[in-house]
């Protein structure tokens, strides 16, 4: 246990910690707002032939019964799979698509995954990714690419390359893994600025180690905790609309239909002082981390996330779900979607 505490470089009272390291978010009326990419007009016009809510349930098996709020008894089926049982490590599911829109795709993933069965006992790593881009035509997929690989490449070198070095030891040196992340998204922040003044991104990046997920964030990519008590975000979109919540001058239903709700007062690539969230959670047996662009949180509610990724045999089939229930909801942005299960 000392062993893990040292190599997660937190202390046991420090586990479920949201904290922001970011100042308060500037006035609502402040020039300078960043305008994700979704805000574009379309060039082709959407389906018209879309399908009603209950031959979208059907299709995608979604489970009829009611949601069981936070703190309800309901419990996760289990997923068919060698994952939930003891000794087994973690799998995962992921998919991205252009939607019924665009022209092109401007989301960007990584995922990078490590399990180790040897006397040292590391524990699994992983990495997973999600970007979203904003900009012209080509600015908006290059700045998620650039993204994407800067943070794979500073987190792989600075942190898992150690992991490896130690060969099960301890070492009060080893980097902190909460730290390389943020680090990660700086350099990241870096880079997109340096090749791509007029591109932009969001980025939710999560490392797992162990019972225990890091999360860098900046804009509104979004990451869901899911667990026998139900559906939850663990990260805080920096947008016009979830400000104006917080201000109780907007109601999240209200949000949705808001003609400035893809404004971002927060991206990677647009300001040298970057302010990027940190998250600390502790996993659950058996609990799904979801990773998301807002072309899926957008079209797709909680509700139907939750009783999706519930139904699901495994998390890839439920990837391509969400996929499918997006789009068949017009698609009008591109769909981006990792889902990680954890062992049971």
């Amino acid at each position: 246990m000392d062993f893990l505490r040292r190599l997660l470089g937190t202390r046991p009272d420090q586990v479920d910690e949201h904290k922001s390291t970011g100042a308060p978010a500037p006035e609502i009326s402040a020039p300078g707002a960043v305008v994700n990419s979704s805000t574009q007009a379309p060039t082709v016009q959407a389906p018209t032939n879309k399908r009603t809510p209950e031959e979208i349930a059907e299709a995608a098996m979604i489970d009829p019964t009611p949601i069981v709020p936070l703190g309800g008894t309901r419990q996760l089926p289990p997923i068919e799979s060698v994952v939930t049982k003891p000794g087994k490590h973690a799998i995962y599911g992921l998919n991205s698509d252009i939607g019924m829109i665009r022209n092109n795709n401007q989301d960007s993933l990584f995922v990078f995954f490590s399990a180790n069965i040897t006397v040292e006992g590391q524990p699994d790593f992983g990495l997973f990714i999600v970007a979203d881009g904003m900009g012209g035509h080509h600015d908006g997929e290059r700045a998620s690419a650039i993204t994407t690989r800067t943070i794979g490449k500073y987190v792989v070198e600075k942190f898992y390359l150690d992991l490896l070095n130690a060969k099960g030891e301890q070492d009060a040196d080893r980097p902190v893994l909460s730290e390389v992340l943020s680090e990660a998204v700086q350099k990241a922040n870096e880079a997109v600025a340096e090749e791509i003044p007029e591109g932009g991104t969001t980025v939710t990046a999560a490392a797992i180690l162990a019972d225990r997920v890091f999360i860098g964030h900046v804009g509104d990519s979004r990451a869901y905790l899911i667990t026998s008590e139900g559906i939850e975000q663990i990260t805080r979109d920096h947008s016009l609309v979830q400000r104006l919540i917080e201000l109780d001058k907007l109601t999240p239903e209200e949000a949705l239909a808001h003609p400035q709700r893809n404004v971002l007062y927060r991206a990677i690539g647009q300001s040298e002082d970057l302010e990027v969230d940190a998250v600390t959670r502790r996993l659950p047996a058996g609990a799904r981390l979801l990773l998301c662009s807002d072309g899926l949180w957008n079209q797709v509610s909680e509700a139907n996330l939750l009783r999706i990724v519930q139904a699901a045999k495994t998390p890839q089939d439920a990837c391509d779900q969400l996929i499918t229930i997006a789009n068949d909801s017009g698609g009008p942005d591109n769909i981006t979607v990792i889902l990680v299960q954890v062992p049971g």
